[in-house]
């Protein structure tokens, strides 16, 4: 099997070559980290004809390797893009694919050149302008309508990938001791989270909300619709890492997108905008939307997959609050 590795460009221009990814005369002049991606070891590769994207899935998360994943996720995205490679409005939002090697789970994407990901959104306070939440939400918008089916089948199911999910959203952020010392991140924050992994009915209702998570749906959707999945790039705001996408129900793309505006302080203008552009908002399962929101945010603060956030303890408590009545009611 072929281990991609920044430290190993000879090895990776013999193996582009193999596959007829890399031209003869062409050679590679540089491997670099592409973004902060948490599951994939993900380099772009600059030749003396241009660059471009490559990453392997490997049997764990890259970012934390004692975690397993499903080792064929590439496959996954890779369906997700050859699906919806026919409405241009989303193909036109994502990288093109250039080549994949099933065998290897290597999926080589377009460059979308110079690009920084939202997640200053947490860390410097940048504040969404009306045109790129437009255009977040235009592209799920697009998504949902476009790929809608009248009957939930097993298509694009990604049924590994969404238990790895449910684990470290429904799971593992309630167990009172789960290995993991929240006070590491910020002193109090383990006695803080103690209040809701005690809580009966918050488990009860996160239990249900599991529940809808793993259940089929009839709409296809990104499944991991936050900061670090949006780029902005010179040609505007583009989406990758659809790696967590399912047909499922619309609220969870809906209400992960959301539960971030409120991670990373948005003005309640712009949750508004989000509302009212959204296609349909007020036929959504208003409480099933509510408990997206207040899960995604639950998760991110006392659960594993932690943000760069610049928030003191107090903040956290009353986002904490607004995120556990979201559930509850």
């Amino acid at each position: 099997m072929f281990i991609l590795d920044a430290n190993a460009p000879e090895k990776l221009a013999h193996y582009l070559k193999d596959n007829q990814w890399l031209s003869n005369d062409d050679y590679i002049l540089s491997l670099t980290k592409a973004g902060e991606g948490n599951m994939n070891y993900v380099l772009r590769v600059t030749t003396k004809l241009g660059t471009f994207i490559i990453k392997q899935s490997r049997g764990y998360v890259e970012k934390y390797p004692q975690i397993k994943a499903p080792e064929k996720r590439v496959l996954t995205e890779a369906e997700f893009y050859t699906k919806i490679s026919s409405v241009n409005a989303l193909k036109q939002q994502m990288p093109k694919i250039l080549g994949l090697d099933a065998f290897n789970n290597i999926l080589l994407l377009e460059d979308l050149g110079k690009a920084s990901d939202f997640n200053s959104m947490y860390t410097s306070g940048y504040i969404l302008t009306k045109d790129e939440t437009l255009v977040l939400v235009a592209y799920l918008n697009v998504l949902h309508t476009k790929s809608k089916k009248e009957v939930s089948d097993n298509e694009l199911a990604n049924l590994e990938m969404r238990k790895l999910n449910y684990e470290h959203i429904f799971h593992y952020p309630f167990l009172i001791d789960n290995g993991f010392d929240l006070d590491s991140i910020q002193d109090g924050l383990q006695s803080l989270a103690l209040n809701y992994k005690t809580d009966a009915l918050l488990k009860s209702k996160v239990q249900e909300l599991g529940t809808h998570y793993m259940a089929k749906g009839c709409y296809l959707l990104h499944g991991d619709y936050y900061p670090a999945s949006w780029l902005s790039t010179s040609n505007g705001v583009k989406i990758i890492d659809p790696e967590f996408c399912y047909y499922g129900s619309r609220e969870f793309d809906l209400g992960v997108f959301i539960a971030h505006l409120y991670i990373s302080k948005q003005p309640e203008s712009i949750i508004d905008l989000v509302q009212s552009t959204y296609s349909d908002y007020k036929s959504l399962n208003q409480s099933l939307l509510n408990g997206f929101i207040g899960i995604e945010i639950m998760r991110r603060l006392i659960g594993l997959a932690q943000l760069p956030l610049q928030m003191n303890l107090k903040d956290k408590a009353k986002l904490l609050e607004f995120a556990y009545q979201s559930i509850i009611q």
